[in-house]
């Protein structure tokens, strides 16, 4: 007489749960830290202009963006072209502190690399981009960009 039974019949045991949760708390971290938000609402029209020569950037990190057009919202700001920095319209004596501040936030030894891109929109009058290249001058910011879309080329 044997004090233990086996059962036969038993069937297959159960899938194990139990680090289920812990693999989907690492894919959301990760998934968390990984993704990128916008950082700038554009409030300004952005048809930018066509060109032929285009080159890409090599770290769109070192690069601070300034974008002049015609306001979206015409009825609260008006037909005129604007500046505008990060998130907020801007004149051109705001342009020194924005530089300054861009190179504030980047690493010492990454600072010389800085570049400034200029999105302007193809409509934009020629006047208010050359203040704005003088006051990066004066800024000591050389390194300018003006970003374009690349022109299609269609056969006739």
């Amino acid at each position: 007489m044997s004090r233990f039974k086996t059962k036969k019949g038993k069937g297959r045991p159960g899938i194990n749960t139990s680090s289920l949760p812990d693999i989907i708390f690492m894919l959301l971290f990760f998934f968390m830290v990984s993704t990128t938000m916008r950082e700038v609402t554009v409030r300004v029209k952005q048809q930018m202009p066509e060109a032929t020569e285009i080159q890409k950037l090599d770290k769109k990190s070192l690069v601070s963006f300034i974008y002049i057009g015609e306001p979206k919202n015409t009825k609260l700001y008006g037909t005129n072209s604007r500046i505008q920095l990060n998130d907020v319209f801007a004149d051109v004596d705001d342009i020194p502190e924005f530089i300054a501040k861009e190179r504030e936030a980047r690493d010492e030894a990454d600072r010389k690399f800085l570049t400034t891109s200029l999105k302007v929109d193809g409509s934009t009058k020629m006047g208010i981009v050359t203040d704005v290249k003088q006051e990066l001058r004066k800024s000591g910011a050389f390194k300018i960009n003006y970003s374009t879309r690349k022109k299609v080329e269609r056969n006739r």
